[in-house]
């Protein structure tokens, strides 16, 4: 078939790739003048299997109170005359109930499983550097109370085959020495060894030119206007080129992998597409002293912030803003994440020269993506992924590529369709 895949990010360039391999004829569209320019620029690095919980928990309505006047909360909700986010906001409350933590759980973990298999195969067979490391995830806690309650978080994941253990305060700095400077902080932590970290963005653009030099073609600087269906299908993609013209392309089938602007394309249509920004920082700091800057993924609970070596570069990375589509810094924010990371690796890191940064992480209420065959039948959705693109993204991209080709993917997972 004739695919065209609608974006170019993590998940919509892995969509492409094994669409192609899978025989397919595959043109990509996005709006930027290259791959992963967007929620796939620089992000957090992490790919963490072992921490895939959603946002939505039985404790979370609490913190979402105590933190909404917060400046620097982990996660703040901004209030807008907008039906779409308290349609989400109604939603995600509903997905902290209790019965809905162990579904939500399942289907986060049997995709985030496949896709570091499918991404530690892609490495070994197509050579792609991309400064990743195998040296495990380690969440470190400040607060007694956040770290007994932590232990529950562990015990699940443990159920569900992840051996995320438990390590004292001492241990933590056994396995992160830079973390020493801040030894009398901490209180404990948890420890994944099998979890990974890397760069997204050199990921993704080595896989976008070896998926050009297998035959997909890639229109940057081309926007997509608007879906275009009669008889029950979509006929056409509307498009508006580098230049301002419109043009329309054909396909038999389309995956709209537009990240939070998704719901704006496939809605008109009436397809539901439950999918909100939730805007996130990152800082990225040159490393100065590799003795003193980590090797070791790290995520400070108590901040809700994640640190990642990213060759000779440390990547900071954190907070959700759920308030629009602005991508705008808030210089408050900036500061402090910098401070943070002054406070934890003091001598390690360059912090006169920070570049800070901004995406828009396309979450839906369940923190579940949405993959899968939608109401129309030649029209695909591959987005939702929220803070875990990077962890899912090749995953669903192959899982999808087999819906589309009329196979049945290998994860347990409640696609659609």
């Amino acid at each position: 078939m004739k695919v065209a895949v609608l974006g170019s990010g993590i998940i919509g360039t892995a969509t492409a790739w094994w669409l192609s391999q899978a025989g397919h004829d595959v043109v990509v569209i996005e709006r930027e003048s290259g791959p992963a320019q967007e929620t796939s620029r620089a992000n957090g690095g992490q790919i963490s299997v072992s921490y895939s919980e959603p946002w939505a928990n039985p404790r979370m309505p609490l913190r979402l109170i105590k933190w909404l006047l917060a400046e620097n909360a982990p996660i703040s909700f901004r209030p807008r005359l907008d039906l779409g986010q308290w349609a989400w906001g109604l939603a995600f409350l509903r997905e902290c109930l209790p019965s809905r933590l162990a579904p939500n759980i399942r289907a986060m973990v049997a995709m985030s499983e496949y896709s570091l298999a499918t991404l530690r195969h892609m490495r070994a067979e197509l050579g792609i550097e991309y400064n990743h490391l195998e040296r495990g995830i380690l969440n470190f806690y400040q607060d007694p109370v956040e770290f007994d309650a932590s232990q529950d978080a562990a015990d699940l994941m443990r159920d569900f085959g992840l051996d995320r253990r438990i390590v004292t305060a001492d241990e933590v700095v056994q396995i992160e020495p830079a973390l020493a400077p801040a030894r009398a902080t901490i209180v404990g932590g948890d420890y994944t060894a099998d979890d990974e970290s890397g760069d997204i963005y050199l990921f993704t653009t080595a896989l976008a030119r070896l998926a050009q030099q297998a035959g997909v073609e890639f229109r940057f600087s081309t926007q997509v206007s608007r879906l275009l269906a009669a008889g029950g299908e979509v006929q056409a993609v509307e498009l508006i080129d580098s230049r301002g013209l419109y043009e329309t392309l054909q396909a038999d089938a389309y995956v709209a992998a537009l990240g939070c602007w998704t719901p704006q394309l496939v809605g008109p249509l009436g397809v539901r597409c439950p999918v909100y920004p939730a805007k996130g920082y990152s800082a990225t700091f040159d490393v100065v002293d590799p003795m003193a800057a980590p090797s070791v993924s790290l995520t400070d609970s108590a901040h809700k912030v994640v640190y990642s070596r990213l060759g000779g570069q440390l990547r900071m990375a954190g907070f959700a803003e759920l308030g629009g589509y602005s991508r705008a810094l808030n210089t408050t924010r900036c500061e402090n994440m910098r401070e943070m990371a002054r406070a934890l690796f003091p001598s390690a890191l360059d912090f006169d020269n920070v570049r800070f940064w901004s995406g828009l992480r396309p979450s839906t209420p369940s923190n579940v993506p949405l993959i899968g065959r939608t109401r129309i039948p030649n029209l695909y959705l591959n987005t939702g992924h929220g803070t875990l693109g990077w962890t899912m993204g090749v995953g669903s991209g192959r899982a999808l590529a087999d819906l589309i080709s009329g196979n049945r993917p290998e994860p347990e997972f409640p696609f659609l369709g």
